[in-house]
């Protein structure tokens, strides 16, 4: 149906829909800001519903069967926890944890709408769904009534374990770790729809979602790629490199320039490439990994991000379940050397990450899939009231604990803006 018949503007169809489709227990959306360039594109927006997820698939092993059952052309949505590492690799996790996701998920949705440029298409179960979205009334605009949020790890234990890592690197354990560190409220009530519209403007990104998986709901604004398969070709866009926006053009052309130099942030980039490298050579055809774009630039509403391109050319009959194996978690969210990095995490980190530094994605009929890095995302519990973000930065021998900490202030930005809160 072409946007331009519908009685309401595209923007508030969108956020009608969302409304009506965060009613099913089983809910996922992807979108992006149509303010921001990213090399290779967005996500395309995507609305899937289901009232149940009978199939729903609890393992890697258990997606490859699901992906495998025919599904009438409609696209498998779903997430990948932090945790599913476990899974993966010989580790364990026992931090403390509210969140209480299941390490993956996937349903197929009995109805979903999908954006072609000016058209918006209904598939699926369709009788009645543009009528009903078009009947849904929107919230009121009063922002949430959320409390300061308190930090898991106060910021002089966080301090700490800066230092703590620094000699870890010095010893020989890792070249590189992301350290994360949670902030969090609880007993909040809040109508989740309405805070993913004010996240996602106070923060525009290219790979935003919203899911709900019964009571729980990620809220999300990620600037980053995990993954996304085309035909043969696979392709992953590691962040590492953070500056903020200058307050003036003149400022903003420093602060680039900036981070286009510190030679600290590039080996963080660089590190991370390679540790991309290497995970899709496990999966690719030999020779095939290249890097088109190293220190990308890549401007956003708070700030400045150095984003590097990875691809590779899939051996044939290489399927998702596979693929994950080889690359999951994300590098940039753990570092280098992964498994040793993600062993030395559990002890510095206060809480788990749930789908923190997991992701959410789509994987279509014909196995091509798109698959965000789960960051600048707000998590949340409406049974319990629990509300959750957590912010990190890459740890190196020549980082400044104290810079450090900044930049996960900095990261927390967008978040604190909509929630209309601060850290206690």
């Amino acid at each position: 149906m072409p946007l331009a018949s519908l009685p309401i503007g595209p923007d508030e169809f969108r956020r009608r829909a969302l409304q009506w489709a965060a009613q099913f227990r089983h809910c996922a959306y992807f979108e992006h800001s149509d303010q921001l360039e990213y090399p290779r594109g967005p996500f395309g927006r995507l609305l899937a519903v289901a009232d149940a997820a009978p199939e729903a698939p609890k393992s890697l092993a258990e997606l490859d069967d699901c992906l495998a059952r025919p599904a009438a052309g409609a696209p498998r949505c779903g997430f990948l926890t932090y945790d599913l590492k476990n899974e993966i690799e010989a580790l364990t996790s026992a931090n403390f944890g509210a969140l209480d996701w299941p390490l993956l998920h996937f349903f197929t949705p009995q109805t979903w709408l999908v954006w072609q440029a000016e058209i918006v298409e209904i598939h699926g179960t369709a009788d009645g769904i543009l009528a009903a979205i078009l009947a849904t009334a929107l919230p009121a605009g009063a922002p949430p009534q959320v409390p300061a949020l308190r930090p898991r790890l106060l910021k002089a234990d966080y301090l700490r374990a800066v230092a703590a890592v620094r000699e870890d690197i010095l010893n020989g354990e890792v070249y590189e770790l992301n350290l994360c560190q949670e902030f969090y409220a609880e007993h909040v009530q809040l109508d989740p729809t309405a805070l993913f519209w004010r996240l996602n403007a106070a923060s525009p990104a290219p790979f935003a979602g919203f899911v709900r998986w019964h009571d729980h709901y990620l809220l999300c604004a990620s600037p980053e790629r995990f993954l996304a398969r085309r035909g043969p070709t696979i392709l992953s866009q590691p962040i590492k490199g953070t500056r903020r926006r200058g307050l003036t053009p003149a400022d903003d052309a420093r602060q680039r320039q900036a981070l286009l130099a510190d030679e600290k942030e590039r080996a963080e980039n660089l590190m991370i490439v390679d540790l991309v490298r290497n995970d899709l050579a496990r999966v690719a055809k030999t020779g095939s990994v290249r890097v088109p774009e190293l220190f990308g630039l890549y401007p956003f509403r708070h700030v400045w991000q150095m984003i590097s391109t990875v691809e590779a050319t899939l051996r044939p009959g290489v399927a998702l379940p596979e693929i994950l194996r080889a690359t999951f978690p994300m590098g940039s969210m753990t570092g280098a050397p992964k498994v040793r990095a993600m062993q030395l995490i559990e002890g510095y980190e206060r809480s788990r990450r749930g789908l923190y530094s997991g992701s959410i994605g789509w994987v279509g009929p014909g196995g091509d899939f798109d698959f965000n890095v789960v960051i600048r995302s707000l998590q949340y519990r409406a049974d319990t009231g629990y509300l959750s973000f957590q912010v990190g930065s890459a740890i190196t021998y020549d980082s400044d604990a104290e810079q450090e900490y900044a930049e996960c202030l900095l990261k927390a930005q967008g978040l604190l803006e909509a929630l209309g809160t601060a850290i206690s």
